[in-house]
């Protein structure tokens, strides 16, 4: 069963920067598109990126477009989210997950209700000066 867990949160400045890992075990990761979700204090949870298997197509929600890059290295089981130029509007719980299929995770993202195989705990990610 795969099991993930989050990492590289923390405090930041607004227009900073931060890289949060995303990192697999107990499955083979590059079965699986990955894909990153937010939860802002009082918010519902939000789509960020997702990635496919094989790193051939990405997805960004809106907001994020431009500041955020996804990426991942199937050999080490890891999935990135380089975030930059940050805003205080970014502030959440950053949660990865994973599923079997591509086109699920991005529905995921644009927030239809989808049942997906696997979330991790999530790392926090504080924008403030």
């Amino acid at each position: 069963q795969l099991q993930l867990v989050e990492s590289g949160g923390g405090l930041v400045p607004p227009g900073g920067s931060l890289k949060l890992s995303c990192i697999a075990s107990g499955a083979v990761m590059n079965y699986h598109a990955v894909g990153w979700f937010r939860q802002a204090p009082g918010k519902e949870r939000e789509g960020v990126s997702c990635i496919s298997h094989s790193d051939e197509a990405t997805y960004y929600a809106d907001s994020v477009k431009g500041r955020f890059t996804i990426s991942r290295d199937n050999a080490r089981n890891r999935v990135y989210l380089q975030m930059s130029d940050l805003k205080p509007e970014d502030t959440g719980i950053y949660y990865c997950a994973a599923d079997r299929f591509f086109v699920s995770l991005k529905e995921a993202i644009r927030g239809k209700p989808v049942n997906l195989d696997a979330w991790g705990q999530g790392t926090l990610v504080n924008v403030s000066s």
